[in-house]
This record gives structure tokens, sequence and C-alpha cells, in this order.
């Protein structure tokens, strides 16, 4: 699919030399959600601010949807929508007034119909005459998700959406996401929930100290970068491993008392038989098997402790 956002070379130095983006390379694909992970202070509200013309690159340029967003800002800022990290909100107006006003800042036509139903996608029909001071958080992140949505942008970025939301609303807004995709919009999240982006993105991307480390589709990443374990409980424990199992590389628990295996996919798993066969040469007994395999939250700790 055609890149709706292009970034190349994307920096941002501050006044007091700080380096906030260093280069960063990046195109997201039409109709993708794309998860970004790091660390606080990696830059990934930095890029959202610059990409949403909140804030000035120092160098490079970024595209979207074929203009750029400094020279052609007006072009590119109806084509997008933002949810900020802060409830920032007019506590005293209504939740209709709050979604319908901001349509009317980007230059649209009134359109009740359209902000109906963006209200009843994102379950807040029945508040829709409540002023924003009566919300719970949850439903005030709802909010803006609305008011980001009620222009018809193409993309939509969420900046830590869920962030102080209980784990039933979270899911509940992670369906009116995934709903927001089958429509076509293009989504890029950044969220400190590893289990958010395991659970909706197609693509991940890690940034940590302004540099984009990868990014890569979900399974891919998995695939290439996680490992699993396979960990066989003796009945008797080890001093150490007989030659026959060190030849399989395989290692010993610290307490003798289990052989692990680790492996990524393919050959690994092939030699499973051959490391039973093996314990079962030497006369060990097993007296439980465990498999343990990596998640999104190892393989994101270890890149970014790699860089560390």
């Amino acid at each position: 699919m055609p890149a709706i956002v292009s970034i190349r070379n994307l920096q941002k130095t501050y006044a007091n030399g700080f380096s906030a983006l260093k280069g960063v390379n990046l195109d997201i694909e039409e109709g993708e959600i794309l998860a970004l992970l790091g660390p606080n202070g990696a830059g990934k509200t930095t890029m959202i601010s610059i990409i949403c013309g909140i804030s000035m690159p120092t160098g490079g340029t970024v595209m979207v949807g074929g203009h750029d967003v400094v020279r052609d800002f007006r072009q590119t800022r109806k084509l997008i929508g933002l949810v900020p990290q802060e409830l920032t909100t007019d506590q005293f107006e209504t939740v209709w007034n709050t979604v319908s006003f901001s349509r009317g800042l980007h230059g649209e036509k009134a359109n009740p119909k359209l902000i109906e139903q963006i209200l009843k996608d994102l379950s807040l029909w029945d508040k829709r005459d409540n002023k924003l001071r009566e919300l719970s958080g949850g439903m005030k992140r709802r909010v803006l998700i609305a008011k980001a949505l009620a222009h018809e942008p193409r993309i939509l970025f969420l900046d830590e959406p869920t962030a102080g939301v209980d784990v039933e609303l979270r899911r509940g807004m992670w369906a009116a996401i995934d709903r927001l995709r089958e429509g076509g919009v293009t989504v890029i999240l950044t969220t400190h929930y590893i289990e958010e982006a395991e659970e909706m993105a197609d693509r991940i991307g890690v940034i940590s100290g302004g540099e984009l480390l990868l990014v890569e589709e979900k399974r891919a990443l998995m695939q290439k970068l996680g490992r699993k374990q396979l960990r066989l409980e003796l009945k008797s424990p080890l001093s150490a491993l007989p030659p026959s199992l060190e030849a399989l590389q395989l290692n010993l628990s610290e307490d003798g008392r289990a052989v692990i295996h680790e492996y990524g996919n393919g050959a690994g798993e092939a030699r499973i038989g051959a490391v039973l066969a093996a314990m079962e040469s030497e006369g060990l007994m097993i007296s439980d098997i465990s498999t343990h395999q990596s998640s999104l939250e190892d393989i994101f700790v270890s890149l970014v402790g790699d860089r560390a």
C-alpha cells in the first residue's frame, strides 16, 4: 500500500543543544495501525508534534498525503486528527458541543449525523448532553478521540490514549480504534502498554534516544527476535551437564534442577527430539516440562536495554 506519511532524515535539536530526534526515516502505510514504543523522552511525542505541525523540525522533511508539513500546513493539518496525552477540554461545555465545535475549527460544515455516528461508535451517545466535568477520565479520553475524528481525517494520531484508563474502558477503546482502521483511517499509536501494541498494531516501531531502532510487521518481529525456551525439570539435580547435552548447546539452571533449551524458530524446534533422546540415554528422569515464548515486552526491553 502507498505511504500516507513519509519521513526523511527528521531532526529536532532544541536551543539548549538537546537532540530529540536524530535523523528518523519512516514510511507509514495508508490504512495501517502503527504502534510506536519507547521509554519516556525517546522522541515519540516530538515526532508526532512535528508531523501535526505543532513543532518545527530543525532538519529533514515530512510529507503527509503528498504535502510538505511545513510548506503546506493547511492541507496536511486537514488530513490529521490528534489525540494528545493531556486532557485539554472545556470542562463546562457539553460533549455534543465540544465535538461539533472541533469540526467547525477545521473549516468543515456542520454535519449532525456524522457527529451522532462518531459518538455512538465511541459509546458516548448517552453522554452527549453531559458537561465534560461530569465525565470519568476514560470518557474524557473518548471525547478527545471524537474531537479528533470530527473533521473526518485520514490519519489519526493517538498519543498515550489509554493512560489512566481502566482495563474495561481500554478494551472498549481498542475496539473503537479497530473499527476506524476498518473504515480506512490510518492510526499511529504511542503507548507504554506493550499488550496494547501486541493486541492492535499491524507494525511495531521502537524508538529510543531520538533514533528509530526498527520498524517491523508484528508477526515478523516476533519470529525474528522472539525466543522460545523449553525447560525440563529433573527428578534429581545435576552438578554439571553431561558432555552429550553440552554438545546440544543446552544450559543447566543455577540450582541444577532443570535443563534449558533456548531456540528460535525452525532448527531449534527440530532439535527437541534429539534433546529428549540425549537425556534418556543419560538416564535423566524428567519431572515436569514447561515452555516460554518471548513476548513483545521482552523484545522491547532487550532492544532498548542494548542501547542504554
